[in-house]
């Protein structure tokens, strides 16, 4: 039973069949198989050998005129041609909102610089999701939706301007410049989770100027077939790379920076083979978040985020590295990361599971192995299902299945911090040959059954519940 260089690779196996025998046979014994499996399934964008530069179309790259029309035509141009890839050259091209097409590849070449606009009206509302709830809002600044075969690649920089002066006051947070007085996002965040929970129709939520909901970095909406490689993005509105309802899709080689509020990494919400490789990310919220909807919405969606693995991830600074939640009310199941690194005095949870009685879903199939973690904030593992409205809600979180093993941590107040609901506990937990030191506090383990720790050191001594 072998998987050839070309299936591990993402050419033409199936999700369901390595070689000749069926994954589920297979995962029965090593759960990772399911895991080869996903990553082979997994293709990269097909686009046509069509190239276009944007300075062909009149953009300047100055850093001052502003290039979004241009940069439109170009985009139009390969579209026309039936495809391929729109080149921005070295310089600093400012812009606004990039709405991308089947067969397009954004390429950015080293040197180049994305310098996107910090007036909302160079971002003309589009159908979006937002904190896990559909609606109408401002573009995001990179936004494809409903097409396939569909990339944005190169060494060159996305900068979203995102700063206390720009955008990130809106959150009302006092660290990032907002005072008593200034514009915030809460009445309208307030009136849109409400809109949702009266199930008013998606398309009839319309925000954007006055609304102060700010715009995610690069969105693939309902998309197949997606690619974001090798690019550094830093300083975003808010959340950086979101693609929603899509499958296959590849993160690879990407730096995400910015510790403005809610500067998530890479949020895969809904998704369906997603690969996230070789990238760093350092953030001012968690790195990896995963999630599928956030009540009402997630329920009345009901599509999970499932089949995701994760590899040779540096993460620094976040509120986790790899995080589950906590809009989740879709459900999740079978998330796979391995050979990672996570370090940072400001990096709160290595993994991290956020739910609440509100949310609901199932969530199920975590295998993590061989992490290497300098140092982190509180606790390896956190399960909290008392974030945010806790266990005020009708809907019963679910939480099982979570493997760790071949872990190991240098400095961690605690290892698990594990916490469901009297009627809700944390299922099947197994810590396997894993070594943490400077560990100062003892575990938090409260409603959680099936917590099992095998082969398992804390502080050079073996650790028992």
């Amino acid at each position: 039973m072998t998987v050839s260089r070309r299936q591990w690779l993402g050419g033409v196996a199936s999700a369901a069949v390595v070689g000749s025998v069926p994954v589920s046979v297979w995962a029965a014994s090593d759960p990772w198989a399911k895991a080869r499996a996903i990553v082979a399934a997994i293709s990269a964008p097909v686009i046509p050998d069509y190239r276009v530069d944007i300075t062909d179309f009149g953009a300047v790259g100055d850093g001052v005129t502003k290039n979004t029309d241009a940069i439109a035509r170009a985009i139009a141009a390969c579209v026309a041609a039936g495809g391929g890839q729109v080149r921005v050259p070295k310089g600093r091209f400012l812009t606004g909102a990039i709405h991308l097409a089947a067969r397009i590849d954004l390429h950015l070449e080293e040197s180049a610089t994305l310098l996107f606009s910090t007036d909302t009206a160079d971002y003309p509302p589009v159908f979006t999701r937002w904190e896990g709830v559909e609606l109408v809002n401002y573009s995001p600044l990179i936004y494809a939706k409903g097409v396939s075969h569909v990339s944005v690649t190169g060494k060159g920089v996305l900068d979203g301007q995102g700063a206390n002066e720009r955008w990130w006051s809106w959150s009302s947070g006092k660290r990032f410049g907002w005072k008593e007085g200034m514009p915030t996002q809460h009445p309208a965040r307030n009136r849109l989770f409400q809109m949702a929970e009266d199930g008013v129709p998606p398309q009839q939520r319309i925000f954007g100027d006055g609304d102060y909901l700010r715009p995610c970095f690069i969105q693939f909406y309902g998309c197949d077939t997606v690619r974001v490689e090798g690019v550094t993005l830093k300083d975003a509105p808010f959340w950086n790379i979101h693609p929603v309802l899509s499958r296959n899709v590849i993160v690879s080689g990407v730096t995400v920076t910015g510790h403005g509020p809610n500067n998530d990494g890479c949020n895969p919400e809904s998704v369906d083979h997603m690969l996230i490789e070789n990238c760093l990310f350092d953030t001012g919220d968690d790195c990896i978040a995963i999630k599928s909807g956030r009540n009402a919405d997630g329920r009345r969606i009901n599509v999970p985020s499932q089949n995701i693995v994760i590899r040779n991830c540096e993460m620094k600074d976040g509120h986790g590295g790899v995080v589950i939640g906590s809009e989740i009310s879709g459900g999740v199941h079978h998330v796979f990361a391995e050979n990672c690194r996570m370090d940072s005095p400001e990096l709160w949870y290595a993994f991290r599971f956020k739910t609440n009685a509100r949310r609901g879903g199932v969530l199920e199939h975590f295998h993590f192995r061989d992490i290497t973690i300098g140092e982190v904030e509180r606790s390896v593992l956190i399960c909290d299902f008392n974030y945010e409205e806790g266990a005020k809600g009708e809907f019963t979180p679910v939480v099982r299945d979570i493997t760790i093993e071949r872990v190991t941590a240098r400095k961690a107040v605690r290892v698990m911090d594990i916490q469901g609901l009297p009627h809700a506990p944390v299922r099947n937990v197994t810590l396997r040959d894993c070594r943490f030191d400077g560990v100062t506090e003892a575990d938090i383990v409260r409603h959680a059954s099936g917590i099992r720790l095998k082969s398992v050191t804390v502080n050079g001594k073996r650790h028992r519940l």
